[in-house]
């Protein structure tokens, strides 16, 4: 999954340690493989790993938290996408 959303990355690094906390442990409750946060000057990117689709969604209806935390830090829509695993056989890491 991926979310990228125009708006200040130092927002989301600002945020009450204790609150990512709370967030992660949850997102782990729900299943997440992978989480990251990245930034670009005026752009925030999540990277997450998760088994499914649905495993997300239901992380998302139960993360309130999460919708304050992108009011605080973002200044546009946020575009959310789910991709696949392509079958390459070159895969690093």
């Amino acid at each position: 999954m991926t979310l990228r959303v125009s708006g200040d990355p130092k927002e989301v690094e600002a945020t009450d340690p204790d609150v990512l906390k709370t967030i992660i442990d949850r997102a782990k409750e729900h299943g997440v493989i992978s989480h990251h946060f990245y930034g670009s000057d005026n752009e925030i990117l999540v990277i997450d790993e998760w088994p499914d689709e649905a495993s997300f969604q239901k992380f998302f209806d139960a993360s309130p938290d999460v919708e304050e935390l992108m009011q605080r830090a973002a200044t546009g829509e946020p575009a959310i996408s789910f991709w696949h695993h392509l079958d390459t056989h070159d895969d690093v890491g």
